[in-house]
This record gives structure tokens, sequence and C-alpha cells, in this order.
């Protein structure tokens, strides 16, 4: 990756990001891919050098830096082969806004999930699907309905936002894992209340404001997930590099050839292309609320493209790495299959590319909603 551009406190970052995800090499990953088993020690290992909640503000017991940092560290460690298993297992702890712990999908105003107030405390009734890290969480934040949708005048009313302990034992809550293609190491979820009992107190704000809370979170991951993406796509470059310099058939290298070489080239600028798009969109969102010339929708548009691009420039790199080794790109030793069955998660998530170019189409070219 060209490193021209960012600040001296990016590279620092970078740097020493990478050197502790040194310690966590790709067969590291691949075990853990492996075997489904959380990777709780580069968690530790980031945390000792107090990385986590990168993006808190110091008073809480953060680092205090911007989204445009923790995207940069975000892409560090998927780069390093961690992939976007390893970049989410420390997602959600990195910033302060709202991420993989919320999983209501695409239709998220009509979420069926209810809090009912029941004295000093609410309970929880509903089902969430692909929750992240809940067989290794302690916490969870939840968004549920305290109003009934028939009850409110907006679909964005009456949904309320609740950061509960998540007792595993505890009656009311059931998990069933979800087995899945790629980024095995960080579980995913079914999670299913049956009155749920939490406290009162665990409700964020106001009852009712929840989903304004939510959105405040999205143009801030849609960053982070492209800073994943990037480093996934860069890792894939680098493998793919190193074979054809490496693999001889002929007599020459076959990085030589132009077949090999200019999928490859193409697949580098498509990336720093993306790279570009995406720390422009993560300084017009930490500037955003700062500078009254950044407005939402500038936020939206740059984070969203961000997104859509990098994701885009993830999957041609890893798809033309695997075909780069030809027959090895599908071994587990050369771990580019691994990167592959991994870059289809920020072209689904956090919001497919097709809700994306809906987005573009409506709200930057005017065209009629298409949904």
């Amino acid at each position: 990756m060209e490193l021209t551009g960012f600040s001296q406190e990016q590279l620092d970052l970078r740097e020493a990001v990478a050197n502790i995800c040194s310690q966590f090499p790709d067969e590291y990953w691949a075990r853990h891919d492996e075997s489904g088993v959380y990777p709780h020690e580069l968690h530790v290992a980031l945390a000792k050098h107090g990385w986590i909640g990168i993006a808190l503000p110091e008073d809480l017991g953060g680092v205090g830096l911007g989204i445009s940092e923790a995207t940069m560290m975000l892409q560090t460690i998927s780069q390093s082969g961690a992939g976007i298993a390893g970049a989410q297992s420390i997602h959600a702890n990195s910033v302060n806004d709202l991420r993989q712990v919320i999983s209501t999908g695409l239709e998220t105003l009509k979420l069926q999930t209810r809090a009912i107030r029941d004295g000093d405390s609410y309970k929880i009734s509903g089902q969430k699907i692909w929750i992240s890290s809940a067989q290794v969480a302690s916490k969870m934040i939840l968004l549920a309905r305290t109003t009934s949708l028939q009850e409110v005048k907006k679909p964005s009313e009456g949904l309320s936002l609740f950061f509960i302990d998540f007792d595993r034992h505890a009656p009311g809550l059931e998990l069933k894992k979800i087995k899945k293609m790629g980024g095995r190491a960080v579980d995913a979820n079914e999670v299913f209340f049956d009155n749920y009992r939490v406290p009162a107190d665990t409700l964020i704000g106001e009852e009712g404001q929840g989903f304004k809370i939510v959105l405040h979170g999205m143009n801030a991951e849609r960053c982070l997930l492209a800073g994943e993406a990037l480093g996934l796509g860069y890792a894939a470059l680098e493998k793919a590099s190193k074979y054809a310099q490496e693999r001889v058939v002929f007599g020459r290298p076959i990085g030589q050839n132009q077949g090999i070489q200019h999928p490859l080239a193409a697949a580098y600028m498509n990336l720093e292309a993306a790279k570009l798009a995406t720390y422009h969109a993560a300084r017009v969102y930490d500037t955003s609320g700062k500078d009254p010339n950044v407005t939402p929708h500038a936020v939206g548009v740059a984070c969203n493209s961000a997104k859509y691009l990098a994701a885009e420039a993830s999957f041609t790199a890893c798809e033309r790495s695997v075909l780069a080794h030809g027959g090895m790109g599908y071994a587990q030793e050369y771990h580019v299959e691994r990167y592959m069955r991994e870059c289809f998660v920020p072209r689904i998530a956090p919001v497919s590319r097709e809700m994306v170019m809906n987005y573009i189409g409506e709200k930057v070219l005017g065209l009629p909603r298409s949904y």
C-alpha cells in the first residue's frame, strides 16, 4: 500500500499495531478458522498495549482518536493475515458507535423484538440473527421496540436501545450458532429472547429514541468495514505477488507473464483508489459536527461509496490472488482460499451492494426510490 498522505500519527499507529499482529501469523488464523475457537489472544495483546477503544473518549478509558485511526487499525489487523475474522474480533470494542452487536436486517424499522416495561425492569422477547461474538460476550447492545408498530406515527419511533448483561445461562435466553462460510474464528448466532428480564436502567438515552442513536454509528461502520476489506485485499495481493515471483514454469517466473502480471496490477490500482475513498470518508466523518460545511448528506455519500468500492476491490484482489496461485490457490496452506471466503463479508454487510447503489441512485442522482 502506498503510504503517502497519511499523518505521522496514523503511520506510527500502523507500525505499532502491525508489530502486535506479527505475533499472530497466518497459521494462527488458519487454526482458528478450522477450529472456530475465538482469538482471545489478539484481544489481550491489543488491550495490553492500549489499543482497545481506540476511538472512545479518553475520559471513558479510550484512546480518544478518530474513525480515521480506527479504520487504519482495523485495516492493519486484517492486512496482517488476520483477515476479516481478526478485525471483527475487536471491531465492536474499537469505537463508541454501534456495530455488529446490533443485527436487525435491512428492515430495521419493522423489527419485532419487544421490550415491555414491567416495574423496574423490561422483559425482552423476540429474535436476533447474525449476532457476532454472542458465545463469548458478557454485554450486548440491543435495539428493541418499546412501542408497537401499530401505535406509532412513523416506523422510526418507538425503538429503544439497551446495554444489557448477556447471561447465556439465565432464563429466557437461547443461542443457536450459525455455521458459516468464512471468518469462523468469530462466532455468529441467532439469539432468542423469551421474557428475558433486564433492569430498567440499562436503557440508553430516552425510551423511543433508539433509532436516532443507531443512525449515528452507521456511517462510521461503513468506514471500518472498508478498512477491513482493504487490508484483506492488500494481503491477498502480497501473497500472489510473492508466489508469482517464486513459481517458475518453462524457465521463467510466472509473474513475468502479462497474463499474471496485469490482473494483479489492475487489482492493486483498484485497491489504491478505494483506499483514497475510504480515508476521505473517514476524514469527512471525523470532521462532521465540527465543520458546519460537512453535511450529513456528504458523510452518507462518502461512507457508502467507500464501503462499496473497498468491498469490490477486495473481492477482485482475492479472486485474482487465488487464480494466480493456480491449483495451489485452492490449497489451505497458501491461505488465499481463506481470504477468498472472507472477502464476501464486506460485500454483504453491514449493507448490501445493491442497497448502497439504491442510496446513491436516490440521494445523489435524484432518481425515484426503487424499493
